[in-house]
């Protein structure tokens, strides 16, 4: 009976979610339709919930470095080493004069916010899953897979390496988010570069092999949740590329783990967020820390935004292997991953809900 039981209980679920992704309206639009509380599918069991209602450990926070003169000599040398403690100890930290005007950025959260704003009706023509053209919007890209689902909707746009199809791109948003691809593109280059030097490699050995020609622009909304200590907002995964770079609104709610406490990472105005994805923790044999994150559900009644540039290498990379790089590997310091192509690292990110798939990589 309990097998039964179970079975009845998962057909239910998969029709009350294909029923509410066929609507088109997303978190958003039933927020905007004045729903008290979320369908059953999106609430989560207590131990995905450890820590949201707690006290957070304010004296835990993550750096915040100064890149203003990364390209003096002196300068740089210390900004290594900040970048190298950070990346290691944190997997997380802010950066400051990083070159990105704060006009630019303020445009482009205020852009994406609009974009989620528009009408429910507005929305529905865009929301779209297969990702044609490089474009994609929907609510949770794992939705039919994941046990249970997270409070957000998601607009995302892969600019590189094949531009995407603009004319698919929301207009409201489309100028914003090309010239924000554009920026953090150089922004990423100089963050790679000062990451290879952390590890004393050549500065450049991460873009020889071609770790930031794949760029994808991601919108993140978390509309206001009406009981949000029943889901979240992102659940605790890693991210899987080199590099994230962050831009939030000024409404809180990424939390990443530190040892066994989870700490709010509080936007900072002009501030971006950077953090170690799983292929660089690989490629730098556990130097660098791919850390756990996720994002709370939203309390507040306006909508958080957040915009991750995500940087890594593409899959269609053929054959290429990726893994520990050799000129960090010893006799003292062996393999910790083994070697793999980005399309069986990409397959397995995909097949599977959010996780931290550094782990399936281990030796």
């Amino acid at each position: 009976m309990a097998t039964e039981s179970s079975q009845e209980e998962y057909c239910n679920r998969a029709k009350e979610v294909k029923e509410f992704d066929d609507s088109k309206i997303g978190v958003k639009g039933l927020v905007d339709s004045g729903i008290i509380t979320i369908p059953r599918f999106f609430i989560h069991p207590p131990e995905n919930l450890t820590g949201i209602r707690s006290h957070h450990p304010e004296a835990i926070q993550i750096p915040t470095i100064d890149l203003s003169d990364h390209n003096s000599i002196p300068a740089r040398s210390h900004i290594v080493q900040q970048i190298r403690d950070a990346a290691s100890q944190f997997g997380f930290f802010h950066i400051v004069n990083h070159g990105i005007p704060v006009s630019i950025m303020d445009a482009t959260i205020s852009a994406v916010k609009a974009f989620h704003e528009l009408g429910t009706e507005e929305k529905k023509s865009h929301y779209d899953r297969s990702g044609e053209g490089g474009v994609y919007y929907a609510t949770n890209y794992d939705l039919f897979i994941s046990r249970v689902a997270t409070w957000r909707d998601t607009l995302e746009v892969q600019t590189a390496p094949v531009p995407p199809d603009w004319k698919r791109v929301p207009a409201i948003c489309q100028s914003e988010l090309m010239e924000w691809s554009r920026q953090t593109k150089s922004l990423g280059e100089v963050l790679a570069e000062l990451l290879c030097q952390g590890l004393r490699l050549q500065q450049d050995r991460l873009k020889e092999l071609k770790c930031m020609d794949l760029r994808s622009i991601v919108g993140h909304c978390y509309p206001h949740c009406p009981q949000p200590y029943l889901t979240l907002g992102i659940n605790s995964h890693t991210d899987p590329l080199v590099l994230t770079i962050l831009l939030q609104s000024e409404v809180e709610g990424l939390q990443a783990k530190i040892g066994e406490d989870w700490i709010n990472i509080k936007p900072m105005h002009g501030a971006l967020v950077v953090n170690i994805g799983d292929l660089l923790q690989i490629m730098s044999n556990g130097v660098y820390k791919s850390v756990e994150h996720r994002v709370v559900a939203n309390s507040n009644k306006d909508s958080r935004i957040s915009i991750a540039a995500f940087l890594g290498p593409t899959e269609k990379e053929g054959s290429r292997s990726y893994g520990p790089l050799p000129e960090l590997l010893s006799e003292e310091k062996p393999a910790l991953y083994r070697n793999f192509t980005m399309e069986e690292f990409m397959t397995q990110f995909f097949s599977k809900e959010l996780c931290v798939l550094v782990n399936h990589f281990k030796i």
